[in-house]
């Protein structure tokens, strides 16, 4: 039977599920309950939806196989509704053996003994290590550490505040609640409007406080500067996160692209490549299709429309391809060359989102060949010589001769110097793998330091360019 390979990704391991690309459809055709066997013969009861083109309820095969990202599966079809699974991940490396934690030193926490509105005293002292055995009665607790008693380690430390409200402040500061990653992200780049509300359970007394603590509380909750944006934002996945402006805006930012508001219902993704550069027009419904906009430059021209819907005389780009199209650049670097090709085919719709599925998925497995040649590299010590014949047998049928070459040649240029070339087809590990992965981190957080961001690349100067608003 043809067993068929699967790439887990952080996805699959959040949800515990496992999408099913356009090449496992003909594996996994009927929606319903199935069975996964894995390794140790171990049933895994699972569910099937073809529809959503997931499989959900792995989550407890993932934890059993200690699966992580970029982990294989290989899925061998049984009988109807039941498969063998077998898991590639980090072969031939001894599970580590539970071992006793040493013991920690001594904790230290901060004790108040005495708190004024202006001035609060507080000291430091040791925390007891926990007696399992031993229950102490709920009376004795308050009378372990008085807080007249200092012990020869004690340090006492005494913050002076500059004034009640300043202590209120502080009070109200420290118990708002920090929005979520996502939520912030839209504030910083602007598509989706945040409401202000208050925080859910706050006690009547905080909204009692002064003037200047709630407007310093509503600046440390909104305050942008002390938030390091990400490379690929995460959008809310609610109602006003599916606006189409949003979606197309997170779109642009992962692969490329600008985005312009030409009016009338009509975006415009252009692509910047110079002699390679092209624009698509997206007409957000069919009443855009009359805006003067619509004909204002030649490009490719889509409109925004579900998946059951099909516009007369126009190309169509359906609200889930575009949700597929952004999951798939968060998972790679999408380009606007690598999607040229769809748009020019004219519909971008779900069977263009499976395709562009499997370029992610052999993206993907790249990545996990050479993380699967690491991990075997790293069983050998460093100064040792390396056979690839033999390494080859160690790492089986998941990495052919021609991928095994081309990764150990890239291992001896820089930055890796991890080998040497030898006659005979061997190399010398030169350095252990932990170590080389670690001289790789302080190079690349070096270089990263030194990185200066161009100006149009910032968030804020992203946001304008990205909706076609100019300072």
């Amino acid at each position: 039977m043809k067993s068929m390979r699967y790439i887990v990704t952080r996805p699959c391991l959040q949800e515990g599920s496992l999408s099913i690309l356009k090449y496992l459809q003909p594996t996994f055709n009927q929606s319903g309950p199935a069975v996964f066997v894995d390794d140790k013969g171990d049933e895994h009861s699972v569910q099937v939806d073809t529809e959503r083109a997931r499989i959900w309820g792995l989550g407890g095969l993932y934890h059993a196989q200690h699966l992580g990202v970029n982990d294989v599966l290989n899925i061998t079809n049984l009988a109807p509704a039941r498969y063998q699974v077998e898991a590639i991940v980090k072969p031939y490396a001894p599970p580590a053996s539970p071992r006793r934690e040493p013991n920690k030193a001594p904790e230290t926490r901060r004790v108040v003994v005495s708190s004024t509105p202006h001035v609060r005293e507080v000291r430091m002292q040791e925390v007891p290590q926990p007696q399992p055995t031993q229950a102490q009665p709920a009376e004795a607790r308050p009378a372990e550490a008085p807080a007249s008693e200092t012990g020869a380690g004690d340090v006492r430390v005494t913050e002076v505040r500059a004034n009640a409200a300043e202590a209120a402040a502080q009070t109200q500061v420290g118990r708002v609640q920090p929005r979520p990653p996502a939520e912030r992200t839209q504030a910083e780049w602007g598509s989706v409007p945040v409401s202000s509300q208050p925080v859910a359970g706050q006690s009547a007394s905080n909204a009692s406080a002064p003037a200047g603590s709630v407007a310093t509380a509503q600046a440390v909750a909104a305050g942008p500067s002390a938030l390091t944006p990400r490379a690929a934002p995460e959008f809310q996945r609610g109602a006003e996160a599916r606006q189409p402006t949003a979606q197309l805006a997170e779109l642009a930012h992962l692969t490329g692209y600008r985005l312009d508001d030409l009016g009338g219902g009509v975006l415009r993704l252009k692509a910047e490549l110079g002699a390679h550069g092209y624009t698509v027009l997206v007409a957000l419904d069919e009443q855009a299709r009359t805006s003067p906009a619509w004909n204002e430059e030649p490009g490719y021209r889509v409109m925004l429309c579900s998946e059951g819907e099909d516009p007369q005389g126009v190309s169509r780009l359906t609200h889930e391809a575009l949700e597929a199209l952004i999951e798939h650049a968060r998972l790679v670097p999408l380009s606007p060359v690598d999607l040229r090709g769809y748009w020019k085919a004219g519909h971008v719709d779900m069977e263009s989102a499976a395709s562009i599925a499997e370029l992610v998925s052999a993206y993907l497995a790249q990545r996990g060949v050479f993380s699967f040649v690491l991990l075997t590299l790293a069983q050998q010590p460093a100064h040792s010589v390396i056979s690839v014949p033999r390494l080859a047998e160690k790492l089986g049928s998941g990495v052919n001769y021609a991928e095994l070459g081309s990764i150990l040649e890239t291992l001896t240029r820089a930055p890796f110097l991890a080998l040497t070339p030898l006659p005979g087809g061997q190399f010398l590990l030169r350095v252990g793998v932990a170590d080389l992965l670690t001289d790789l981190a302080e190079y690349a957080d070096g270089v990263r330091r030194r990185v200066r961001t161009p100006a149009g690349s910032r968030p804020e100067t992203a946001q304008r360019e990205g909706l076609g608003l100019r300072a």
